[in-house]
């Protein structure tokens, strides 16, 4: 199957490529519940050792730079009480950490979490971080102009592999929360 975005030899199913996945990636597309058809996520099979983003899409397609997003775990602290998130970001912005995502989770102080607390609790690879397969509890934040593209390129769970997703099933997410601005530039 040919991809809609990038520069891929093999595009595929998700649902046909469940051993290619995180175990909580797995089970996500495994009992996806949305208004988008499991099938039309899609699993591409990708070197990582070309997994960052300015050697990716020079290798994948230029066009991706723009259709790409990166998924981020953060940290908000209110007194004793710490609430993690995932924020899902176009790759040619950053996470608005310290305004959109601190008010949002109610935190008097927000951070990016540590690589490997984000690894442990997730249960996939840092570098490869996605917002399908998070922690139920997790709020899932998502910037609304990762929703507004057709097609969105995010990881798959590991540093190989990435998923091409239609960008309204991050709405659909458990846990998802759209946000203007929560991208800077």
């Amino acid at each position: 199957m040919r991809a809609p975005i990038g520069h891929f030899d093999d595009a595929r199913p998700a649902p046909a490529c469940l051993d290619e996945l995180t175990g909580p990636v797995a089970d996500a597309v495994r009992h996806w519940r949305g208004s988008v058809p499991a099938g039309q996520i899609l699993y591409v099979d990708t070197d990582p050792e070309w997994a960052d983003t300015a050697v990716f899409v020079e290798h994948y397609g230029r066009d991706l730079l723009e259709r790409s997003a990166n998924c981020v775990v953060v940290a908000g602290k209110r007194g004793g009480e710490s609430t993690r998130a995932a924020c899902v970001v176009l790759s040619t912005t950053r996470v608005d950490v310290n305004g959109a995502v601190r008010r949002q989770l109610g935190a008097r102080k927000a951070s990016f979490a540590a690589m490997n607390t984000a690894t442990e609790e997730t249960g996939m690879e840092y570098g490869g971080i996605t917002p399908l397969g998070l922690p139920g509890d997790w709020p899932v934040l998502v910037d609304a102009a990762v929703v507004d593209l057709p097609y969105v390129l995010v990881g798959s769970g590991r540093r190989r592999g990435k998923l091409l997703v239609p960008g309204k099933a991050f709405a659909e997410l458990p846990g998802a929360v759209v946000l203007q601005g929560l991208g800077l530039a």
